[in-house]
């Protein structure tokens, strides 16, 4: 019997229904942040969590084959592999934010707006570390003349 075994599935035809989703998703990775239904928005965020575990565990050429099945875009494929990768390396899901955004005027359908979570931002750090090398040298260069 199948008793509360939902699945997350979208009302439209099959075929429209995955470009759907590829779209939101490519946008979401894109962009960071989108408005939607809240029913696509539940339906795309194990995608996302997916997509950067595989990035995270898979080797580099076999993490972008998989990655660009679903994504339409190369630069979210490279977004993927180059930035979230590294953003979300202590996270192993639960990588997107919903937040209600009222309701739509036309039909009254609920919006949310999904977003990427902040995680570390891996630049910022290295740009600091730069920063504490260099302090370091000039400091111990100083001292050395004096």
């Amino acid at each position: 019997m199948r008793h509360q075994n939902s699945r997350l599935r979208l009302k439209q035809k099959p075929a429209h229904a995955r470009m759907l989703k590829r779209n939101l998703v490519t946008s979401l990775l894109l962009y960071e942040s989108i408005r939607t239904t809240k029913k696509r928005a539940k339906v795309i965020q194990p995608i996302v969590d997916k997509l950067v575990l595989v990035a995270k565990k898979k080797p580099a050429h076999l993490a972008i084959r998989t990655i660009n099945k679903t994504v339409t875009d190369k630069n979210a494929s490279k977004k993927v592999m180059e930035v979230l990768k590294y953003r979300y390396e202590d996270r192993s899901s639960g990588l997107t934010r919903m937040v209600p955004a009222g309701a739509r005027k036309g039909d009254n359908a609920e919006l949310v707006d999904l977003s990427l979570l902040e995680g570390k931002d891996v630049v910022v750090e290295e740009k600091k570390e730069i920063k504490e090398k260099k302090e370091k040298k000039t400091s111990a260069s100083k001292s050395d003349k004096k």
